[in-house]
């Protein structure tokens, strides 16, 4: 498969990148709702924009509602919202929660589907307990309660937590807390009674909540998939979130390389574009092919998982880690060419490694898949 887009992508693509540039732009989203403090970090407005563009439910089948698009096509999306560090619940809403809920009941697609679509609601994913992403362990429990389930835990870091209209939870209904089988996911309800949110603001201005579940009640409909089955589920959600952050990561390290490259065409030192010094061209060339690589392997990863390949876990966790190595290059590059203004508000560039540095922790750093591209790769 090359390793480009298709004319249909490409569309797909122009598309996205003009109207996240005219409405998902840094003054417009996202310094707008930071400096009102907003309490979900995200414009209700825009998510409503984005469902009219048919971009909330790319991920939904045909047969439920949606455009029964694949990853390579979330992906476009989501690199455009990391070119332009828009705030929007696209990753855990379309692409996280949207993957869990395939394998959900009928009345359960029919309960939340047509609110992600219309873009009516926004969905969260509750995975981790700790401060690292560690999915091998869930301790929270759901206990089986007459017809239904009582869950009772905690979970760290959930974004757009107290924003959401349902959580995917995952909870332990058999077994211990290190063992693979024994996991249930559940849709959870923001009305659940119970379950109380402690938000934090993170470095990137994203809104995120420490969740505890103290004995919320469940009837057995909030099943996403089967008892005790959840592991297969929680998996595929997990790979779509680790492929879509690592789309995301590219158009972070994209738009900070694109400024950078602009102000290397502006600013004079001693009389010369300081674009013109050896030094600083050799710098941009190499991140230049670096950001090229890592938008290769994401778009590799993502052709791998739409074509149910085994070898789609291997390639996210590359993509992932390859990814968060090139974001960082990028922006810690862009800062110090910028010079000292590249630390103020003022300028743009300092936003760019508030949001990697916030991604790269989602779902696992670098560190976490290159351990798993280890492991899956027989050492």
């Amino acid at each position: 498969m090359p390793l480009y887009h298709n004319d249909d992508q490409a569309m797909l693509a122009d598309t996205a990148s003009s109207f996240m540039a005219e409405e998902g732009n840094i003054a417009k989203q996202l310094r707008h709702w930071r400096d009102r403090n907003c309490k979900d970090g995200f414009g209700h407005g825009l998510w409503k924009q984005m469902a009219e563009m048919g971009f909330t439910g790319m991920l939904v089948d045909e047969a439920d509602g949606g455009l029964g698009m694949g990853h390579v096509e979330a992906g476009i999306v989501l690199e455009e919202i990391g070119r332009n560090l828009t705030p929007s619940p696209f990753l855990t809403s379309s692409v996280m929660a949207a993957t869990a809920l395939k394998h959900g009941s009928d009345d359960l697609k029919g309960r939340y589907l047509p609110g992600l679509i219309a873009g009516d609601s926004v969905f969260a994913v509750a995975i981790d307990e700790t401060a690292k992403h560690r999915p091998g362990r869930i301790a929270t429990r759901a206990e089986k309660s007459g017809n239904g389930f009582k869950l009772s835990g905690a979970k760290s870091f959930v974004i757009h937590g107290s924003s959401s209209d349902m959580i995917v939870v995952a909870a332990r209904t058999s077994g211990s807390d290190e063992d693979a089988d024994g996991i249930t996911l559940f849709a959870v309800p923001k009305d659940a009674s119970g379950m109380s949110h402690d938000a934090v603001r993170l470095l990137d201005s994203s809104m995120a909540t420490h969740t505890r579940f103290d004995g919320v009640e469940l009837d057995g409909d909030a099943v996403i998939g089967e008892i005790d089955g959840g592991r297969d589920v929680l998996d595929a959600m997990l790979l779509a979130g680790r492929i879509g952050a690592a789309a995301e990561g590219v158009g972070v390290a994209s738009g900070a390389m694109d400024m950078t490259v602009d102000y290397l065409k502006q600013r004079k030192q001693f009389g010369k574009l300081i674009g013109e010094f050896q030094a600083l061209q050799h710098r941009a060339s190499h991140l230049y092919s670096e950001v090229e690589i890592a938008r290769a392997v994401t778009i590799k990863a993502q052709q791998l998982l739409d074509a149910g390949s085994e070898q789609a876990d291997l390639m996210t966790s590359v993509a992932k880690a390859k990814v968060a190595r090139t974001a960082r290059l990028a922006v810690q590059e862009g800062v110090q060419m910028h010079g000292g203004i590249g630390m103020t508000d003022e300028y743009d560039i300092g936003l760019y490694m508030k949001r990697d540095r916030a991604l790269a922790e989602f779902l696992g750093d670098a560190y976490f898949h290159a351990g798993r591209v280890a492991t899956l790769s027989g050492y």
